[in-house]
């Protein structure tokens, strides 16, 4: 068990991360926040986390709990490492009763809802019974009230922290890394005294920001308020309709218009103009204010199916580490954004074009190594087959055309600014091959849907982006990746630095502003993962 404790000491290091505003540089920060983790693990020994040793069991009890709670049986391990560490000894009481963590859990276990689940709690009826007999109990119940905390301790921390098994999430084309959690060693970290309720939770912060707005939409009145367009037509400002009163309630329902003493006029005035914005940024609309039939379908959603969206998203967010570190980059296919990001600090955002559904980009992760300037285009065996093929049969000329040459069996696009790929592409090396590039078709970043690629991604400021992926080599100035861009000439340039990237798939979030972001589920996936968590 001591060793556990070490080993999950070390792993807060990748899940809750080191802050230090020193001058150190970021190696040797590392180091002394090592030495420091194992310095206070060492201190940390199982067994020190209740004063009380006269209330143990032997380990033949622990046969028997199992013979009685079979559906915690698949945690016997876990139970009987984190016992054995202990020599036994109760962790939920001292001899006053029972402790203040044992409350905050049982707190925890009866709202299970609240954290997004439609799991029910095993053996609710049998832990109500024995924590409401209080003092009164035998030690043999308190056993059994120990062991029973204990066993729905490890089931909590699966559902609420862990999620869907990993196989389980596959099945969805999630094939980003999942973060390794030690749910015996947090254990000791939560029962450890002087720690209740301070304990940061093993789960990314998106996770509770979600479960806030998810305990506001189930709170929401039923909703029967449907928004109509006055005779087919888009609410602009100025415009005086009935339909708009319908509008300002529904948004004050959602929380965009924030007075209910606003809700009745059925003028489209300013008041209502600064709400009709919010929903459309908050859903990545134009901020046009301008109402028109895609805003009303979105308005018009009904609420059950947005507290789903939300449940589904915050499954996806107990995936995730909870704590990246450093520089990375995030790819949110739903909302068609590049992230830039150093530790929890948002750097910069820009817009991006991904797969149609047809052409899905693949959820993962890697890491950008190479930035490619005036990069040939080897176009991929499948378009080759359906597009380059057919259109050589029709027309001799094609590859000339369309600046493309035979190499060995396959085709590729020369360098220039009639390229695919643009004037420089962002190679992170992954079997799905996916990357970053530009793009000739700069018309399509200004759509507000933009699902156009053939998988890969299209960055709307690839200078911007390569002079960020080379910022740590002096000698590439901004004039010198102009020019590269623009030479004609495919050339491989190293990264100092390589910078993880994570292409994700989020269709609801909190944004920075503190607002709840929806949108479309652009790839049918939020209804496929809600069927799997309706089989957990």
């Amino acid at each position: 068990m001591q060793k556990s404790i070490v080993l999950f000491a070390l792993s807060l290091l990748c899940i809750w991360g080191c802050r230090d505003s020193g001058s150190k540089s970021g190696d040797n920060r590392k180091k002394d926040s090592i030495s420091k983790v194992v310095q206070d693990a060492a201190r940390d020994i199982a067994g020190n986390f209740s004063e009380q040793s006269s209330m143990r069991f032997s380990a033949n009890r622990l046969a028997s709990f199992f013979a009685r709670y079979d559906s915690l049986r698949s945690f016997q391990k876990d139970i009987n490492t984190f016992y054995t560490g202990r020599n036994y000894s109760f962790a939920w009481f001292t001899d006053s009763g029972l402790t203040e963590q044992a409350s905050h859990l049982y707190v925890r276990l009866e709202n299970l809802p609240e954290e997004g689940l439609s799991v029910s709690l095993p053996y609710k009826r049998t832990l109500d019974t024995l924590i409401n007999a209080g003092n009164t109990q035998t030690l043999e119940q308190k056993s059994e009230t120990e062991l029973l905390l204990t066993g729905l301790y490890f089931f909590f921390a699966q559902k609420v922290w862990g999620g869907l098994e990993e196989s389980a999430t596959q099945k969805v084309d999630w094939l980003m890394p999942r973060k390794k959690l030690s749910y015996s060693a947090f254990l000791d970290s939560v029962l450890k005294q002087g720690n209740t309720g301070t304990v940061k939770e093993p789960v990314y912060r998106q996770y509770n920001l979600l479960k806030e707005y998810l305990k506001k939409y189930k709170a929401l009145p039923a909703d029967n308020i449907t928004v109509s367009l006055p005779g087919n037509k888009p609410i602009r400002p100025g415009d005086n309709s009935p339909e708009i009163i319908k509008l300002r309630k529904k948004l004050f329902l959602l929380g965009d218009l924030n007075n209910a003493s606003d809700t009745t006029s059925p003028t489209y005035d300013s008041t209502l103009l600064k709400a009709v914005k919010r929903f459309q940024r908050r859903h990545g609309m134009t901020e046009d204010g301008i109402a028109g039939g895609g805003m009303v379908r979105e308005l018009n959603i009904p609420v059950p199916q947005l507290i789903e969206k939300i449940m589904v998203n915050m499954e996806r967010n107990r995936w995730l580490p909870t704590d990246v570190r450093g520089r990375y980059l995030a790819v949110n296919i739903p909302e068609f954004v590049l992230h830039a990001y150093y530790d929890d600090s948002l750097l910069w955002n820009m817009n991006v074009v991904v797969g149609k559904d047809v052409n899905k980009t693949v959820i993962f992760a890697g890491t950008i190594s190479q930035v490619v300037f005036s990069p040939y285009w080897n176009v991929p065996p499948s378009i080759l087959k359906k597009e380059i093929l057919p259109g050589i049969q029709k027309n001799p000329n094609y590859l000339e055309k369309n600046h493309m040459e035979w190499n060995g069996p396959d085709v590729r696009q020369k360098p220039g600014p009639w390229n695919s790929l643009g004037q420089v592409k962002f190679l992170f090396p992954n079997s799905h091959s996916i990357y970053l590039h530009d793009t000739p078709s700069k018309g399509l970043f200004q759509e507000s849907k933009r699902a156009f690629s053939h998988g890969c991604i299209r960055v709307a400021n690839p200078k911007f982006l390569a002079t960020y992926m080379l910022r740590d080599d002096s000698t590439w100035t901004a004039d010198r990746i102009a020019k590269a861009m623009a030479s004609g000439k495919e050339q491989f340039v190293g990264v100092k630095n390589p910078m993880p990237v994570f292409i994700t798939y989020f269709t609801a979030w909190v944004d920075r502003q503190g607002d709840l972001n929806f949108r479309e589920d652009i790839y049918k996936r939020d209804a496929q993962l809600s069927g799997l968590l309706l089989k957990r």
